[in-house]
């Protein structure tokens, strides 16, 4: 498998960031860049649930965008976790049999889901299009898919700041944010013309509409299209996830080795970070994706409509869920949906909260963050906590982080929901990670400039 090799020297920081922003330009590069040989692309797309997180762009070379990537490195990370297969992290041959096994898995998936795509009609009738150009579609997404995980290494080699994955998915929720709220594009609605984008919609209603009050009235609240109030609803949601952030609790520590030397060790609300959202999102999505294969299958069989019952709204070639279990655990949109079918809230904020916090506790045992490997961790530097005994270091941890992980995930999950019910833009789960991951990276940002600082001293 071709790699990307490790810097011999220390990267600049000024490198990183020329690195990161060519990584980004190839990414939306590939974004826009249609494949060749498509006949058509306007029937229900069965991965809309999925492009939000996997950073995709439906017809384009970044059709699958970072699922490969993701899947494999879920599962590897979950059987490594489980100890199905044993990984010491410490030997540089294991490492690099790991990182060399999860890139011909994620290569496997996207192969294997590049072809059900184009057999499966995604692209048009496989007889319509031929041998030729179907195998030239495969190909494409395969290519597309190797470079996507040859930028990602670069920039967790350490070449660019962050890793591809957080870098695409962040760029891809912000750009749909952006343009909703700024699209030039008209749509005739029965009223006039109108502007997509939210905030140039409020400027051409005030302008041209000689009742002003109506005007704003309409550029808050419209329908079909993105209105402020979406977009007032996507900044607050912003806000209270940054505010949110800075909760963590400070356990107090001090160095054996070195007398008088103490610290702390900083436990965040947000424990398991964007993780939970992601497992739940990508969950719900394969239910989707599975139920709605098998409802144009067999839309008479009973069990597939208790699966899910799938139904395009009039005009709109998307399809929804209907009824059904699919139809549970999707988002009602606003509150007033919300409102007329309470059963279908209840369930669905259940269903939510209930998989972020085992999601968010499941996390912690297999990615290494457990009590025990914490404690492992801080006895390994020397470090014990003040006022506690070695061996009950381990059981203070036990008391506090999978609380704070299980209380992190609900709060991800209560947030993910007011973020649907408010109808922010790019929906709740988009909303979140895209908060999260420019966190992280300014995270990142501060403390490369520290570093860099610190060096030049």
């Amino acid at each position: 498998m071709p790699e990307v090799a490790a810097p011999d020297r220390k990267v600049q920081f000024k490198e990183k960031v020329m690195w990161t922003a060519i990584t980004l330009f190839i990414f939306l590069v590939c974004s826009q860049i249609p494949l060749f040989g498509i006949m058509s692309s306007e029937s229900s797309d069965p991965m809309y649930w999925m492009r939000v997180i996997m950073a995709s762009n439906r017809g384009t070379l970044m059709e699958m965008g970072i699922t490969p990537i993701v899947t494999s490195g879920m599962i590897m990370q979950l059987l490594a976790g489980a100890n199905i297969i044993e990984v010491d992290y410490s030997l540089k041959e294991d490492r690099a049999l790991f990182s060399g096994a999860q890139k011909l898995f994620a290569m496997v998936i996207a192969i294997g889901q590049a072809t059900v795509s184009v057999w499966s009609g995604v692209y048009g009738d496989p007889k319509d299009i031929g041998p030729g150009i179907s195998f030239l579609l495969v190909l494409q997404l395969c290519i597309a898919a190797l470079i996507t995980m040859l930028l990602d290494e670069l920039l967790q080699k350490g070449y660019g700041l962050g890793s591809g994955i957080s870098l695409f998915i962040a760029t891809n929720i912000c750009e749909t944010i952006v343009w909703k709220a700024f699209s030039p594009t008209t749509y005739n609605t029965g009223r006039g013309t109108e502007f997509e984008g939210a905030v140039v919609a409020f400027f051409h209603l005030v302008f041209t509409r000689n009742d002003k009050f109506r005007a704003v009235k309409e550029a808050m609240y419209r329908q079909n299209l993105p209105n402020l109030s979406n977009l007032i609803a996507t900044v607050l949601v912003f806000a209270v996830v940054i505010y949110l952030q800075g909760f963590r609790v400070e356990i107090p520590v001090k160095s054996n080795r070195y007398r008088g030397q103490q610290g702390n060790y900083p436990i965040k609300l947000f424990y398991t970070s964007n993780m939970p959202i992601m497992l739940q999102s990508a969950l719900v999505s394969n239910v989707f994706f599975i139920s709605q294969l098998l409802y144009k299958r067999w839309p008479e069989n009973l069990l597939v409509q208790l699966l899910g019952v799938w139904k395009s709204p009039e005009g709109i070639p998307q399809e929804y869920a209907a009824s059904g279990f699919a139809y549970y655990i999707s988002p009602p949109h606003s509150l007033t949906k919300a409102l007329l079918d309470p059963l279908h809230f209840v369930v669905y904020v259940t269903f939510m909260l209930t998989a972020c916090a085992l999601f968010s506790k499941t996390w912690i045992e297999v990615s290494g963050s457990s009590p025990r490997d914490v404690a492992r961790q801080l006895k390994e530097q020397q470090l014990v906590m003040r006022g506690h005994r070695d061996n009950s270091m381990y059981k203070e941890l036990k008391r506090i982080i999978p609380t704070a992980a299980a209380f992190g995930g609900l709060c991800i999950g209560a947030l993910s929901v007011s973020a649907d019910l408010l109808g922010a833009i790019g929906s709740g789960t988009g909303i979140l990670l895209a908060v999260t991951i420019i966190y992280q990276y300014f995270e990142i940002f501060i403390k490369e400039r520290q570093e860099e600082g610190s060096a030049m001293f």
